[in-house]
């Protein structure tokens, strides 16, 4: 492609987006006059969402949610890291302040990342990140091991890999603290399929889960 047809493509692609949201306002607004009005006033969101920074997965559109229902916060493998000081801001913001009922963390068959921490290769910048999912295969050698199918292998890392993730969300202080005083919020493990566009819940036993850790990880005593 010639320069001057990539910078056509470029501003033509860059208009769309705002013609599209010209739409979609236009659309809102003859729905419900004072939707802008109601969603300028404010946000009580009863879901945390964390996923995957995949293109192909908007939270909003795969579970109909509207703006305003969820707050989101999308990371390379959807990770919850304690070191990560942006996820666990969002996750303290979000249950301390917005007092979301939901936390959600939603994975993905077909994880780029995933598969990437399956590599055995040297990715550079990518290796700290990615660690991360290599712990996980670590912690369930035994089961992936004896999985023979590659792909079915590949499903249930994504799979374990949500579930470890629940377990990092619950050991945070905000969390505890919150369903020891609340009763929310609870924590749900997810996974999108892109073959049927249909959400697997992993049926994440919240209170088992926060049990189990808290031998170790109690971090409700003040």
């Amino acid at each position: 492609m010639a320069q001057k047809d990539i910078s056509e493509y470029l501003r033509e692609t860059h208009d769309r987006v705002f013609e599209h949201n010209k739409c979609w306002a236009a659309q809102k607004t003859a729905q419900d006059p004072e939707f802008f009005a109601k969603l300028a006033a404010g946000q009580q969101p009863e879901y945390l969402w964390i996923g995957c920074s995949d293109s192909r997965i908007p939270a909003e559109q795969i579970t109909g949610m509207e703006p305003g229902q969820a707050f989101v916060h999308r990371n390379i493998a959807n990770l919850v890291c304690n070191t990560d000081l942006n996820a666990m801001s969002v996750i303290t913001y979000a249950v301390e302040h917005l007092q979301v009922k939901h936390i959600v963390v939603c994975g993905h068959y077909g994880c780029g990342g995933v598969k990437a921490a399956l590599a055995k290769k040297n990715l550079g910048l990518l290796n700290p990140w990615l660690r991360n999912i290599r712990d996980v295969y670590r912690l369930h050698e035994k089961e992936l091991d004896a999985i023979k199918d590659e792909e079915e292998r590949f499903n249930r890392l994504v799979e374990l890999n949500v579930i470890e993730q629940c377990r990092n969300v619950v050991k945070t202080a905000s969390v505890q603290l919150s369903y020891a005083k609340y009763g929310y919020p609870v924590v749900h493990g997810w996974v999108f399929n892109f073959k049927d566009g249909l959400l697997k819940d992993l049926k994440i036993d919240f209170e088992g889960v926060l049990h189990n850790i808290q031998k170790i990880y109690n971090l409700t005593e003040e």
